[in-house]
């Protein structure tokens, strides 16, 4: 199982990703789930995969050995996010018939879920989610960030903190305590996560981070988190319940 979150913000983008992939209790690996395509001042591309692993990895793979050619279409020439979350969508269809036509009959899923954010020279930031059919939604200020994976338990911190001007400081915060939270609820997803902040007009990878336990900023908020929220539970008033007519008879 994964969880990926990526946030659209006033102030730019953020990015969190898990990395472990399970095939059955005895079989856990780590795979890096979000992944770079970075022209310096020109473009910055993250895409973040969730399903089926031979299909994602499939995928990542066309994508990188593509981008090295500039006589076709690839995420490194095309001109606009809208047209890169286009050649996603492609590729995406290209790889499931692909795979799925050689399994003809069987029962396996080679479905998948990406999120692709980023900023292109000229443009805004955008975010894109992006289904196994290939069609695609963007952020909105109104719908300011994407899930992709097991989405549930994350998501109503998400839902309580984030708004289009949270800062982005701020909104990873948001996203590793939904990240915590997660990790806590579904054994499935694991450490280490990778991160990322992509200030607007940046262009940069600098503020690209992995965390493992050892880390001391999150094993810091996942105390204070969790020691937060138990303290105003208990500070909650109890129950008052009204005594039931002719003394519950």
């Amino acid at each position: 199982m994964t969880y990926c979150v990526a946030m659209r913000l006033a102030s730019g983008l953020v990015f969190v990703s898990d990395s472990r992939t399970n095939a059955g209790v005895d079989h856990i690996s780590t795979f890096r789930k979000l992944h770079i395509f970075h022209q310096s001042a020109e473009r910055m591309l993250v895409l973040q995969s969730a399903g089926n692993l031979a299909t994602t990895q499939s995928i990542i793979s066309l994508l990188t050995r593509r981008a090295q050619d500039p006589e076709q279409r690839n995420l490194m020439n095309v001109h606009s996010l809208y047209d890169a979350a286009t050649l996603l969508g492609e590729t995406v269809r290209e790889v499931i018939a692909r795979d799925s036509g050689a399994n003809q009959g069987g029962t396996t899923d080679f479905s998948c879920s990406l999120l692709l954010g980023g900023q292109i020279h000229g443009e805004e930031t955008r975010l894109f989610q992006i289904y196994a059919e290939g069609n695609f939604i963007e952020a909105t200020h109104d719908t300011p960030y994407f899930q992709v994976g097991e989405s549930k338990y994350g998501k109503p911190i998400i839902d309580r903190v984030l708004t289009y001007d949270t800062p982005l400081e701020q909104a990873m915060q948001c996203a590793l305590i939904s990240m915590d939270s997660t990790l806590r609820s579904n054994l499935s997803v694991g450490l280490p996560l990778d991160a990322l902040i992509y200030p607007n007009e940046s262009f940069s990878v600098a503020q690209q981070f992995r965390i493992t336990e050892q880390h001391p900023y999150f094993a810091m908020i996942r105390k204070g988190w969790g020691e937060g929220l138990l303290n105003t539970f208990s500070q909650l008033p109890p129950l008052a319940l009204a005594p039931e007519p002719n003394g519950g008879r």
